[in-house]
C-alpha cells in the first residue's frame, strides 16, 4: 500500500501522513482511539444487536468471533521485536482462555480464520492495541455473562480482569505504547494495523451472524 493511499471503511478515512495519523500531544494511544472511534462504535452496536448475552447459544457465537480474531493475531504476541519493547506481551494472550470458554459450553473450536496480514512489528502493534483495548471494556460483558450462568471460572474466562486490575494492566500497555520512539512511517503502520484490525473483526462478525441467520 502506498503511503499516500487513503484507507476508507466503516466511517474511517485516513490518508497516510495526515496529522491524525501521528501521535497527538495526549499520546499515541489517544490518537488511535480517536482514529478508530467511529468503527469501534459501529462494531459494538453490531455485536450487541445480535443479543450475545440473551442465552448461552448466542453467547457461543460471540466466542467464535473472539476466537477467530485472537487466533489470527496469536503469533503477534510472540513477535521478538515487540517482546523486547513490551516485556509482558507474550503473557497477555487470551486465545487459550477463549478456547476454554468454548469447551465449557460444550462447543468445538471454530475453523481457523485466515491469519492477519501484518508483517512489520509496528503494524502488528496496531492489531494488538485493538485486542488489548477490548479487554479494558470487558467488565460490563462479564456482568452480562453472569446473567446467563457464566463467570470468570466457567465460560467467561477471557473476560476476567487481570490480577493487577483492568485499569493498571491497560495503563502499563499504553504507557509503553506512548513511549516508543517510532518514525512517522512506523506510526502510520501502527494506525494502519488498528484500522485493519477493526475491519477484520467487522468481517468476522458479519460472517458469523450471517451464517446463523442462514
Amino acid at each position: 500500500m502506498s503511503v499516500h493511499t487513503p484507507i476508507q471503511n466503516w466511517g474511517i478515512r485516513m490518508t497516510m501522513h495526515d496529522p491524525i495519523a501521528q501521535p497527538s500531544a495526549a499520546g499515541r494511544w489517544q490518537t488511535l482511539k480517536v482514529l478508530t472511534a467511529g468503527t469501534h462504535e459501529t462494531l459494538d452496536k453490531r455485536i450487541m444487536a445480535a443479543r450475545p448475552f440473551e442465552n448461552q447459544e448466542r453467547y457461543a457465537l460471540f466466542l467464535v468471533i473472539q476466537h477467530r480474531f485472537h487466533q489470527a493475531i496469536d503469533t503477534y504476541y510472540d513477535d521478538a521485536t515487540l517482546n523486547a519493547l513490551i516485556e509482558d506481551l507474550s503473557r497477555r494472550k487470551r486465545l487459550d482462555l477463549i478456547a476454554q470458554d468454548l469447551a465449557d459450553l460444550g462447543k468445538m473450536l471454530p475453523s481457523p480464520s485466515e491469519p492477519a496480514d501484518a508483517v512489520d512489528p509496528a503494524e502488528k502493534l496496531g492489531w494488538i492495541y485493538v485486542a488489548e483495548g477490548s479487554n479494558l471494556g470487558a467488565a460490563f460483558l462479564l456482568k452480562a455473562a453472569a446473567a446467563i450462568g457464566l463467570n470468570a471460572a466457567h465460560g467467561a474466562r477471557h473476560l476476567a480482569a487481570h490480577p493487577d486490575g483492568r485499569g493498571k494492566h491497560w495503563r502499563s500497555f499504553t504507557t509503553v505504547l506512548d513511549s516508543l520512539a517510532f518514525s512517522p512511517e512506523q506510526d502510520d503502520l501502527v494506525c494502519q494495523g488498528a484500522v485493519k484490525a477493526f475491519q477484520y473483526v467487522h468481517r468476522l462478525t458479519d460472517e458469523t451472524y450471517d451464517a446463523m441467520a442462514g
